[in-house]
């Protein structure tokens, strides 16, 4: 199997392992084991274990991040400001459920995370925040009953309900399930515009 293709169905076979584990728990052998390969073709690839989560941490994030900002909408005249930013967050909702896995990596970072990767998550929830701070402010333009509003402070306010919503979903999602976080974002969106 070429190297390349090799990386990807182990680092496919660690996602796998962490569907039913945490991060800490991520062992070469269980990876090997769901890759259906034997160590040393693992250790060929990862020498060590921080390189296997290291490489598998900034796949996961940079993938996340793809789904992040293909849901983010461009054209808030459509639904409005309030409609747009329910409809981000049903489509949030589904990229997270769809891979919680990822989402856990990315939602609720472990203090055993290498610090790059923790690194890596800070600058892109930055780039994500300045696109919702625009949309916060755009939102404003369009509605003048949120003239009143911070966009700067809007957008964090977003980003950490979306956040909030997100991590309810991949950490207990018999409790919060989909459809019951978009009711509530619905609704609180439906209070903000009183």
């Amino acid at each position: 199997m070429p190297p390349e293709q090799r990386r990807e169905q182990l680092l496919d076979a660690a996602m796998t392992v962490l569907g039913g584990s945490q991060l800490h728990e991520l062992s070469m052998e269980a990876v090997a084991d769901a890759a259906g390969v034997g160590k040393p073709v693992l250790y060929t690839v990862f020498r060590t274990r921080t390189e296997l989560v290291s490489a598998l941490l900034r796949r996961e994030h940079q993938r996340g991040l793809e789904q992040v900002l293909a849901g983010m909408p461009n054209d808030l005249t459509v639904a409005g400001p309030t409609g747009a930013y329910a409809a981000t967050i049903s489509a949030f909702l589904r990229v997270v459920l769809e891979k919680p896995a990822r989402w856990r990596l990315i939602l609720t970072v472990p203090d055993s995370a290498p610090r790059e990767y923790r690194d890596d998550l800070r600058r892109a929830r930055s780039s994500i925040l300045s696109q919702v701070e625009l949309l916060a402010k755009a939102g404003i333009a369009l509605e003048p009953q949120l003239a009143d509003l911070d966009p700067v402070l809007l957008g964090h306010t977003m980003l950490s309900f979306a956040e909030m919503l997100g991590r309810l979903a991949v950490n207990d999602p018999e409790t919060y399930p989909r459809e019951r976080l978009e009711e509530f974002a619905a609704a609180a969106m439906r209070i903000g515009r009183r």
